[in-house]
């Protein structure tokens, strides 16, 4: 029977913080972009929210795989 990987600590800490830190920056322009671009073109309410939420959305597809990035390189299981 195999026996259960162990937590490696010091990457969890290591990911879990920059993704936290690149996941604030990186939603918050995508969601900033939105917002600007509405503004820019003077498109109503509705339209402007549309564009901050695709760019939210974005923004947490380009996080999603910066994580996966990490943990290749942080393994946290060994």
């Amino acid at each position: 029977m195999a026996e259960p990987k162990k937590i490696n600590w010091q990457n969890l800490l290591t990911v879990g913080s920059v993704t936290v830190l690149v996941g604030t920056e990186l939603v918050g322009m995508t969601w900033a972009a939105g917002w600007a671009i509405g503004g820019i073109f003077e498109l109503p309410p509705l339209f402007a929210t549309i564009f901050e939420i695709a760019g939210t959305l974005l923004g947490l597809v380009g996080l999603y795989y910066f994580v996966r990035a990490a943990l290749k390189a942080e393994p946290i299981l060994e």
